[in-house]
């Protein structure tokens, strides 16, 4: 089920018997970079959705904040009238499930944070300061990110997904994604973890030079009730690069954590 709710998020819905697993997507993307695993978890219920500012959803506000879309998904899971779900969010969507744990975590079964940054070295933080800058200076995504996010020898084998991810990128409002993007850049670290009660799982590839291993280790070092997951050559699109490897990651977390 395709649809859009009175506020402006558009929304697949796939409603079974079990409890949901939600999405959060990416910046600069959308929902739909999660389709191996909706594919996967087709007979479970799954939600996934595009975050203001992209996709079909439009983004009213100038100034945003995590909060902003936090009370994005809980005006969803209220509109769809969920009362828990497993929560999984991949880069600033990892960022706005750790915000939305810490506000609502009794709506939480479990959550997992895919490619999470935290705490950037000063020689990390330069990097994405120099990509924000060119971001706003050349006004379009540059298409060198799909090395950043997938193996060489996976580019050139899957040519189909290479078009698919950069008409996604060159589709995008850059007024709107800027707003979203500097949200990311410029993230403080500064939550309250000791707020997320949630078993959770941290999860990244062992390759991506963004959200790094030691970053998830870091995470799970402040996290209660966290275990880490490293995929095996990943970059940072390892959900779908590594689908297989995520999904029965996903799965196993998932399934520990039903009850």
């Amino acid at each position: 089920m395709e649809k859009t709710t009175s506020s402006g998020t558009f929304y697949v819905y796939n409603k079974k018997q079990t409890i949901p697993i939600v999405f959060i997507h990416g910046v600069g993307l959308t929902h739909e970079i999660w389709q191996p695993q909706l594919n996967f978890f087709k007979e479970h219920t799954t939600l996934s959705y595009d975050i203001l500012g992209h996709g079909k959803t439009p983004l009213e506000k100038n100034e945003l904040c995590f909060d902003d879309f936090s009370d994005q998904l809980i005006n969803l899971l209220d509109k769809l009238e969920i009362e828990k779900i497993h929560l999984v969010g991949f880069s600033i969507g990892s960022l706005i499930a750790r915000n939305f744990a810490i506000r609502f975590n009794s709506r939480l079964q479990s959550l997992t944070l895919l490619c999470s940054i935290f705490k950037r070295s000063e020689e990390e933080q330069q990097i994405v300061n120099e990509r924000f800058a060119q971001a706003k200076r050349d006004l379009k995504l540059s298409k060198q990110a799909l090395k950043r996010w997938f193996t060489d020898k996976y580019l050139e084998e899957n040519p189909d997904t290479y078009e698919k991810i950069t008409s996604i990128l060159s589709a995008n409002n850059m007024s709107n994604f800027l707003k979203v993007y500097e949200l990311f850049v410029f993230h403080k670290n500064d939550e309250k973890f000791e707020d997320i009660k949630a078993n959770t799982l941290v999860m990244t590839g062992e390759h991506d030079s963004g959200s790094t291993v030691k970053m998830s280790e870091k995470l799970c070092d402040i996290i209660s009730n966290s275990e880490l997951k490293i995929i095996k050559n990943g970059k940072h699109l390892c959900g779908i690069e590594y689908a297989n490897e995520v999904n029965l990651a996903l799965k196993e977390f998932i399934d520990k954590c039903q009850n």
